[in-house]
């Protein structure tokens, strides 16, 4: 184990000596009469987020309903700050190939035997070398992709607060390193960059993922423009708890994440310049942002700043709101849980036309758009809203029936078994009508 990697398996491994048979026929078929074996593989961040709650998330409901599930976790926190020199080169190196994610996916698969290989996030320290080992082993490779970084170094398509494709369709995004896209560094940017050249180069997305997970179709549609294969894209959004669906006797407006330019705050604030005397604004979350919201609460009336708050109180707070806000400023690749978890609740949202909110947001009934980056427009559309409380009363109602017709782990658990059963399937057809290379040539689609 070297100074900046290091993996955690959830569950007790059997001996190194077991060998995987590769037997894809009997795996496509005992999978339609008996309870699938997945294992789930994740590279953690240092700052918990939303991937990791969807990642949770899906192996708890996978469990729930009788499946093996096995954990193969990476965690970004053995990265050690200050490296030496070999060690920044050795890390860089790893996030386009890691012989140590590749050792580690294939020695799991041999000991687990699983139907299916489910990543969610390589990077930096499973990169795409885990597909090659899937496949080494015969067993079908699901990716979610939560972000962007297969078409953008930094994963949002956002850059200097503003929306940013200088990337998008380019062989080589060199346009990342020029501006440092990735933790502001050009270094770490040529790293993202070597690794989505080289995979390029490779045909590794086109050929070595059976199924690529999309939250939206907003997002489908990019990663088509970028070049992946639209056969194999499936938009399967996430899922939240039921916390039951609340009133909005509150009559105040929410808004819930991280206090972070790309989140809109700066465009919240300006709104409730205009807006703090007659409607007021709950804000719950931290970020870089806080002073600027700190000083908002001191200096504009109605703006009330809780700060982090418990799961339970979060929900109490949505369920007691008549509107949701949600202003972010980027594509929001990852179909944000705030707004499903509004939605659970019967409260209605306001969100920018923009990305995966405008297709999530239905007009006037499950929410209101407003322009993006506009505070005069945000606050044009929240007074509208709060003038007119049967119309709010409406779309609480519909909030809710959306909720209850795409968001709810039954639902997504149905979803995600299709896609596991047609990922089996197609490994079998592939097993026994021919054997391909893992270096060939020889592909249906289009390299990115």
């Amino acid at each position: 184990m070297n100074t900046f990697t290091e993996f955690r398996q959830d569950t007790t491994r059997v001996s190194d000596g077991i060998t995987c048979q590769n037997d894809s026929y009997d795996r496509a078929t005992m999978a339609r009469g008996r309870k699938m074996r997945m294992l789930l593989v994740h590279n953690r961040y240092q700052q918990p987020g939303g991937e990791d709650m969807v990642f949770d998330a899906e192996a708890a409901l996978l469990a729930k309903h009788g499946h093996a599930v096995e954990h193969l976790i990476f965690d970004n926190d053995a990265i050690v700050p200050q490296r030496s020199a070999l060690d920044s080169v050795r890390l860089a190196g790893a996030v386009v190939w890691s012989h140590q994610g590749y050792e580690a996916v294939r020695k799991t698969i041999r000991a687990f035997r699983p139907d299916v290989v489910h990543f969610h996030n390589t990077f930096p320290l499973v990169s795409p070398a885990g597909y090659y080992a899937a496949r080494a082993e015969r067993v079908p490779v699901v990716q979610t992709l939560h972000n962007f970084r297969l078409l953008c170094a930094n994963g949002l398509f956002y850059r200097d607060g503003h929306i940013c494709e200088d990337c998008l369709g380019k062989v080589v995004p060199t346009p990342g390193i020029v501006h440092a896209c990735y933790r502001r560094s050009r270094t770490a940017t040529g790293a993202t960059v070597a690794m989505l050249t080289a995979h390029r180069a490779l045909r590794t997305w086109t050929r070595l993922v059976d199924c690529y997970i999309v939250l939206g179709e907003f997002a489908r549609q990019k990663f088509i423009e970028g070049g992946l294969p639209a056969t194999k894209i499936v938009v399967k959004p996430n899922f939240v708890p039921d916390p039951s669906c609340g009133n909005g006797r509150g009559q105040y407006a929410l808004f819930v994440g991280r206090l972070s330019p790309e989140k809109g705050i700066g465009t919240l604030l300006q709104a409730w310049q205009r807006l703090g005397e007659t409607i007021p604004l709950k804000i719950v979350g931290d970020g870089p942002l806080a002073a600027d919201v700190a000083d908002a609460q001191r200096q504009v009336p109605g703006i009330e700043w809780l700060g982090r708050l418990a799961p339970a109180a979060t929900t109490a707070a949505m369920q007691d709101a008549a509107l949701l806000i949600f202003p972010s400023e980027w594509y929001e690749a990852g179909l944000a849980r705030t707004i499903l978890e509004s939605f659970a609740a019967g409260t209605p949202v306001v969100t920018p036309r923009l990305g995966t909110m405008r297709d999530l947001i239905h007009e006037g009934e499950t929410g209101l758009h407003f322009r993006a980056g506009d505070p005069d427009d945000l606050a044009r559309v929240v007074a509208d809203a709060f003038s007119r409380p049967d119309a709010l009363a409406r779309m609480r109602g519909q909030a809710r029936a959306e909720f209850d017709a795409h968001y709810t782990a039954e639902e997504n658990y149905h979803h995600l078994m299709e896609i596991y059963r047609g990922v089996t399937r197609k490994e079998h057809n592939r097993s026994t009508s021919y054997s391909e290379p893992i270096h060939g040539t020889n592909t249906e689609y289009t390299s990115v």
